[in-house]
């Protein structure tokens, strides 16, 4: 589907007696890329927001799309519904495959191509499978919402299939990689076992259905404070989250984990929690990239020896590197639209200071860490039920547009407030299981 055409950002379509404002093309629309698209409201500049999807997905709740917490609708916003709020931004749909900084040219799959005055790149990252055999066939991802609701069905898909069979036999879900990402989807898969399996799935023994997180490292959450970490291990293993330190996975197969010490781990589920890396396809683009592939930028977040591209969030790498979070992805965003409106009104670029507010994870019900930091470099760390209410309250209040907050609170409220063992899991299609058991005893006649 071709927008350019009838987009006003696009120069081409200006009228010629018109004066042509300068076009920002912002590459993609997660936080760094809407945090762009906002800062620039009143600049005198024409906007073409570009993604390859039509929405934003709120990526830190995916997880409790994936593990049947809340409805995709719930953290999903239409990236159009920006032009209700600013008119001076237009939205072109498409898979960028090329970006010629000197010709200051964008070119789609489609063989389209847009003009740009001024770049912002918030392309995000992907997954990173650092070369594990088998990790990225066999495993699954919660970076997207369409990968979120392909493992929250092969979840389901699993406990149906197992509960079909009868056997007996254990079930596993694996998860690798302890950083909030891993730890958030662990709690959430044990409260699922403990609190809903017993109601919902007779057939099955929550006490053989096992949630196993594997790191490489001795520690869980390791950027975190170690009284945080240690309260967040300690949480897990109260769940019934089986911990798996100081172990590396060598390989990933069709029927479960192989561990670098020669041990193997049956699972139906595999997840993917570690690591990201930025798309391959940038590497094509003719910019200078560092560490991890990332396009390095000068302190004002102008992509080193460019003076109208700027790179932003988990795509760039700044003199000093920041961690890929949502925080500095926000904050570079917005700084490098306010660099692009001062460059139109002829002034100079400032650094960009990163001014770090804190890091937080849930481990589940009324359990989350909070490090809060505070002025003159002191922090506020907070753990239990207070931490997970700080937790909510920021990321309902992060989320893009009223109906999305409502929805998401209301289903939070009912999976964490109600009686645990009445929640509703919402699931998807689970395919049928085919399987007949040898030992079936015919029907009455």
């Amino acid at each position: 589907m071709t927008m350019s055409q009838t987009s006003p950002a696009v120069p081409s379509t200006s009228p010629a007696t018109a004066r042509r404002r300068p076009h920002v093309v912002i590459l993609g629309g997660g936080f760094a890329g809407l945090s762009a698209l906002r800062a620039l409201q009143k600049s005198d500049v024409d906007i073409t927001l570009v993604d390859r999807h039509t929405y934003n997905a709120f990526q830190p709740l995916l997880y409790q799309v994936a593990t049947a917490g809340l409805n995709p609708g719930d953290v999903t916003y239409f990236l159009r519904a920006a032009r209700m709020h600013q008119r001076n931004v237009s939205f072109r749909q498409g898979l960028v495959v090329d970006v010629d900084p000197n010709e200051q040219v964008v070119s789609f799959q489609d063989g389209e191509r847009m003009r740009f005055d001024y770049l912002i790149i918030a392309a995000g990252a992907t997954t990173n499978y650092f070369g594990t055999k088998g990790a990225e066939a066999n495993s699954l991802a919660i970076y997207t919402r369409a990968q979120a609701l392909t493992l929250r069905d092969k979840i389901f898909t699993n406990l149906e299939h197992a509960a079909a069979s009868n056997t007996g036999e254990d079930v596993a879900v694996v998860v690798v990689g302890a950083g909030p990402t891993g730890v958030e989807m662990a709690g959430a898969l044990a409260e699922l076992r403990n609190d809903a399996m017993a109601a919902i799935y007779p057939e099955l023994d929550p006490r053989r259905t096992h949630i196993v997180l594997v790191e490489m490292t001795d520690k869980v959450l390791g950027p975190f404070a170690p009284p945080l970490r240690e309260y967040a291990a300690k949480a897990l293993r109260e769940r019934g989250v089986e911990l798996r330190l100081n172990t590396s996975v060598a390989e990933v197969r069709e029927d479960g984990v192989l561990f670098g010490d020669g041990n193997f781990l049956k699972a139906g589920v595999v997840i993917w929690a570690t690591g990201v890396a930025v798309p391959k396809i940038v590497g094509d683009w003719g910019l200078p990239q560092g560490r991890g592939g990332r396009i390095t930028v000068d302190a004002d977040l102008r992509v080193t020896g460019f003076q109208n591209i700027f790179a932003v969030g988990d795509v760039a790498l700044t003199p000093e590197p920041l961690p890929q979070l949502a925080q500095p992805a926000l904050q570079e965003g917005k700084h490098a639209a306010l660099q692009i409106a001062a460059l139109v009104t002829g002034r100079g670029t400032t650094p960009f200071h990163y001014k770090d507010k804190g890091t937080m994870a849930t481990i589940g019900r009324r359990s989350a860490v909070c490090d809060i930091a505070l002025p003159k470099g002191r922090s506020l760390k907070l753990t239990g039920t207070l931490a997970w209410l700080v937790w909510l309250f920021i990321h309902i209040i992060m989320l893009l547009g009223n109906r999305n907050r409502l929805a998401t609170f209301v289903n939070l409220l009912t999976k964490y407030l109600a009686p645990s063992r009445r929640t509703n899991p919402i699931v998807g299609d689970v395919p049928v299981f085919e399987h007949q058991r040898v030992d079936q005893r015919p029907l009455d006649r």
